[in-house]
């Protein structure tokens, strides 16, 4: 009987250092990121003969910038999402001796942003003509509000409200006496 309590006991200790190294289903593990935020509108921007300042503006600070090679700036971001697998991404910058931006290499290309993918447009900018102005105005077809919805309330705050004069100063006496 002192033997199967003793064992029980370890067994139960044994048990408890096995899952204290273990992570628990359900606690929350916060997402660590690290390094310079590039995004591909980012790189879109960048366009050869650009100065260091220019493309600083754009890109931020480097994070590395290796004194061996003064030309080139890299780049690096990583995120490791709580719990899952770690994503890294990498550019290089380079400029020539006139500190004019020649190239870029990594993990970024000039092209198509994951937004303007996402959407669906090809990056053209549409251009809406102003209407004349003697033109007449198109009327919008405004469709009531559900009775008893938060529109419908803040319409009825809306027609509710009192219009209350602005008082004005009386101006001040200024005859000498």
């Amino acid at each position: 009987m002192q033997n199967t309590k003793l064992l029980l006991t370890s067994f139960t200790f044994v048990g408890l250092l096995a899952l204290a190294g273990c992570s628990f289903p359900g606690v929350y593990k916060i997402d660590i990121q690290q390094g310079n935020v590039v995004t591909q509108d980012m790189i879109n921007q960048l366009r050869p003969g650009m100065t260091r300042r220019q493309v600083r503006f754009i890109m931020g600070n480097a994070l590395l910038t290796d004194t061996f090679h003064p030309d080139r700036w890299d780049y690096l971001y990583s995120l490791q999402p709580g719990g899952g697998q770690r994503q890294q991404e990498r550019i290089s910058v380079f400029f020539n001796e006139n500190d004019q931006l020649v190239s870029l290499s990594g993990d970024f290309k000039p092209g198509v942003s994951r937004d303007e993918a996402i959407l669906g447009k090809d990056g053209a900018t549409n251009v809406v003509e102003p209407a004349a102005p003697d033109a007449p105005a198109e009327e919008k077809s405004d469709v009531p509000a559900k009775p008893g919805s938060l529109l419908d309330q803040i319409q009825k705050d809306v027609d509710g409200v009192e219009t209350v004069p602005v008082p004005t100063p009386e101006p001040l006496d200024t005859d000498d006496q």
